[in-house]
């Protein structure tokens, strides 16, 4: 192995196509039904496309972790806030979307367009 592919390889991601039956959506739907549509939809985008097993590793992390902030019960602004509480939870969503757009395929959109639907009825 040439020197430059092994640096390479030492900064390479390495994620397995995560299943949708490992992840306890009913956990995230119980802070998105509190959280309202708005964080939803992010949410959501960000939950379909760390599924997708077309995206690339290295978005497949920053997904998880932006889920993963949004689920934890205490962060920058506690959830327990009104209206103010889910904001950091939202820019930090957006942000981490906002990375990895090129990623998000028309189907990806509809799927977490369908599944925001179903589970925030308008």
């Amino acid at each position: 192995m040439s020197l430059e592919n092994k640096k390479a390889s030492e900064y390479a991601y390495e994620a397995e196509v995560i299943d949708s039956t490992v992840i306890d959506e009913s956990v995230l739907r119980k802070v998105l039904v509190k959280a309202g549509r708005a964080i939803a939809q992010p949410a959501l985008e960000a939950l379909e496309l760390m599924l997708d097993p077309s995206t690339p590793p290295q978005a497949r992390v920053t997904m998880l972790a932006a889920l993963t902030y949004l689920l934890m019960p205490l962060d920058l602004i506690p959830d327990l806030i009104p209206i103010a509480g889910f904001s950091d939870d939202l820019v930090a969503l957006t942000a981490v979307i906002s990375l990895w757009s090129n990623h998000i395929t028309p189907e990806i959109r509809c799927r977490a367009r369908r599944k925001l639907d179903r589970w925030l009825p308008l």
